[in-house]
């Protein structure tokens, strides 16, 4: 059944979109690094209401970078 699998999906990303909150209030960066994380994860959480499989791709992408050490500029 397709909404099997969709159901999973949204279970994966929610668990991972958690975890990533989580990575972001831990890390010792400035205010302004952690908010422009904490905007981009918004964007992912908003892009899954719509298109869930390109949110799930984005925060992939997202936690790879946070991994390894790759955050955006300081917000202003």
């Amino acid at each position: 059944m397709e909404h099997d699998g969709q159901l999973e999906l949204y279970t994966a990303v929610a668990v991972q979109l958690k975890e990533a909150h989580a990575k972001v209030r831990a890390l010792q960066v400035p205010e302004g690094v952690r908010m422009a994380l904490t905007r981009k994860l918004l964007v992912i959480t908003a892009a899954a209401k719509h298109d869930l499989a390109d949110a799930a791709r984005r925060l992939e992408r997202f936690i790879t970078d946070l991994d390894e050490g790759r955050f955006p500029d300081e917000e202003r």
